[in-house]
């Protein structure tokens, strides 16, 4: 069967079936794993990577894992000739295709019975605690690898004939703060790779190896159609957009961040130019290539007008130029990249985005909240019910999405390069499993940047010790310079950081830091909001007076920023209703207002 003549029967058949090899290693890593990062908030991703090292199927991963996976299976082939079936390998270094420290990958080569290497499968999983010199898997101010501090592993033989290699099991346990829950975790992803592993092999054995390979060609093949078809409905630019990363000790100006966009649709090719930065900086907010190269990917996805796979077919039509020493994903050893999956990546895909909206109304997004803020922070300390350490990243905050030109943005966004794939904590369980109160969480009204399209909201999150001392780590970009809108859409919340002292008073904090509490202290803090999309003035009033009804919007800010009256003498005990008369007044007034602006500027 040749590749051209594949049936496509067959072909959607097998591309399900490797995705639900997939969902089925992400299954077992959920239920299997030991931390609440895992197995609540599910911050992990699988995949199955291609003997040449392209992208096959991810399912549901987080895209900043699983898009860069083949550079990771490069390192894994160079590094190991030697390599054979019962191999396993433990993978986090940041300079050979690994994201950021703090995600160990375990990649497991798939060979036939007669020693044929087809595919790789993946398990990426982000850690409670990776032996950094402090108890946070992230470090914005860690000048380099070094004080950083993290165990480094440039793709280590972990598992041979599929026994543990024991001395890299004894690092591991001798180094990270909480050594029975990285293990539980260790022996979580083992089971995702081999559930993989054998998945693989027998849909080799049910069809055959050569039926197998004739798919994945025709499936890339097929992508790769597929994405230039979608790239060939949009109009021919260059495009340019920025943004910038909030200040950091020694950054006082913050980090710039520029893209360039050019857009060929005869070609079928989106370029992504990432050059145009400064270079590394002595701070944790590096960009791995892995993390930079996969930015871009997300950040031309989201604005692809067609649902395209997302593989290495597709893929192919992305050019993304990169600069040796650069921040945005020329990193060298040993600068460190501790923040590579958060901060600054977070303000590049956002650059995409808005310079996909350079193209007029109607295409591109606004900047969505990306604040690793109090709501994601590291917090530790000791259990005195246990007596045992405990180190857990919370994943209760929310940042808004970005509004699009068509929709709102998506209220649980979490933020620009993990949207829709983690799961927010359960606070009951939280409670459960850590000495922690949580003594409030909501969603804040007037915190979605306004527009046409109004951008998520914001979060607010309380919470502190129940005994003995608790150190939370975070680091909330997004504070000083908030998600912006487009076309005429207004900017989302910028992110806030607190502590409430045991009399009641707070205390404001720095947006990047750190804090220690003792029972009856609690940290607070606001995520961001997603910026507006459009003029809001050009909000249907119907959507504003919804808005005002569920809570997103206040009367206030219905009126004053959106022009909509909402009729204020209602009785108590009945909603608030629109009064239309006064609404058409006021709209034309603010747009007569505004053209004589325009006009005398």
């Amino acid at each position: 069967m040749t590749d051209e003549a594949f049936d496509d029967v067959l072909a959607a058949v097998l591309a399900n079936r490797f995705e639900a090899i997939v969902r089925e290693m992400m299954n077992t890593l959920f239920r299997a794993g030991r931390s609440s990062v895992l197995n609540m908030a599910r911050d992990f991703s699988c995949c199955i990577v291609t003997a040449d090292d392209q992208l096959l199927a991810a399912a549901e991963g987080l895209q900043v894992h699983v898009l860069g996976a083949g550079l990771q299976t490069a390192s894994m082939r160079d590094m190991h000739p030697d390599m054979a079936r019962g191999d396993a390998f433990l993978h986090n270094d940041p300079y050979l295709g690994n994201t950021h420290t703090a995600d160990h990958t375990l990649l497991v080569p798939v060979y036939t019975p007669d020693g044929q290497h087809l595919f790789t499968v993946s398990a990426k999983a982000h850690q409670a605690d990776c032996g950094n010199a402090q108890p946070t898997t992230y470090m914005p101010f860690a000048k380099d690898l070094y004080e950083e501090g993290g165990l480094n592993f440039p793709c280590v033989r972990v598992q041979r004939d599929y026994e543990d290699v024991p001395d890299i099991i004894r690092m591991c346990q001798r180094r990270i703060r909480v050594p029975e829950i990285w293990y539980g975790d260790y022996l979580a992803s083992v089971g995702a790779v081999r559930i993989g592993e054998r998945r693989v092999l027998e849909l080799v054995e049910e069809y055959g190896a050569d039926a197998v390979l004739s798919f994945q060609r025709w499936w890339l093949d097929y992508s790769e159609r597929r994405m230039a078809q979608a790239i060939g409905e949009l109009p021919q630019a260059s495009l340019t957009a920025a943004s910038r990363h909030d200040p950091l000790p020694g950054l006082p100006d913050g980090v710039p961040v520029q893209v360039g966009v050019s857009i060929d649709p005869r070609g079928g090719r989106v370029e992504v130019d990432l050059r145009d930065n400064v270079d590394c900086v002595p701070a944790g907010i590096n960009l791995s290539k892995a993390c930079a190269m996969a930015g871009a990917v997300i950040g031309v996805f989201n604005c692809i007008p067609a649902d395209v796979p997302r593989n290495a077919g597709s893929f192919r039509r992305i050019g993304i130029l990169l600069r040796d020493g650069c921040i945005v994903g020329g990193l060298r050893h040993p600068y460190s990249a501790s923040m590579s999956t958060t901060n600054l990546l977070n303000r590049m895909i956002n650059a995409v985005q808005v310079a996909f909206s350079g193209l007029g109304d109607g295409f591109g997004l606004a900047e969505g909240g990306g604040a690793l803020g109090v709501g994601w922070g590291v917090y530790s300390g000791t259990d005195e019910r246990t007596g045992e350490a405990y180190v857990n990243q919370a994943v209760i905050g929310n940042n808004g999405g970005p509004a699009g030109p068509a929709c709102d943005g998506w209220v649980t966004y979490a933020m620009p390069d993990c949207a829709k794939t983690v799961y927010i904590d359960s606070v009951e369980v939280v409670e459960q499993k850590y000495p922690l109160h949580f003594r409030s969480l909501r969603l804040l009204t007037d915190s979605g940047g306004a527009g046409r399209s109004r951008g998520g909201p914001a979060s607010e999150v309380v919470y502190g010790p129940t005994s003995g001392p608790m150190e939370v780590f975070y680091a909330a970009d997004f504070a000083a310079a908030p998600p912006l809108g487009v076309h005429g859409g207004l900017p989302g919340r910028g992110a806030e950081a607190w502590k409430l002292e045991a009399d009641g008073s707070r205390t404001d904090l720095d947006p990047i830091g750190s804090v220690a509490l003792l029972p009856g202290e609690y940290v607070g803090g606001i995520e961001s909001g997603g910026g507006g999309y459009g003029d809001p003035l050009d909000r249907p009033t119907a959507a504003v007076e919804a808005d005002v009804r569920e809570g997103w919007t206040s009367r206030r800010a219905a009126e004053e920023i959106y022009g909509v009256v909402i009729d204020c003498h209602a009785d108590a005990d009945q909603s608030p209703g629109l009064d239309l008369q006064a609404t058409a007044s006021l709209r034309a007034s603010r747009r007569a207002s505004e053209t004589t602006r325009k006009v005398g500027s």
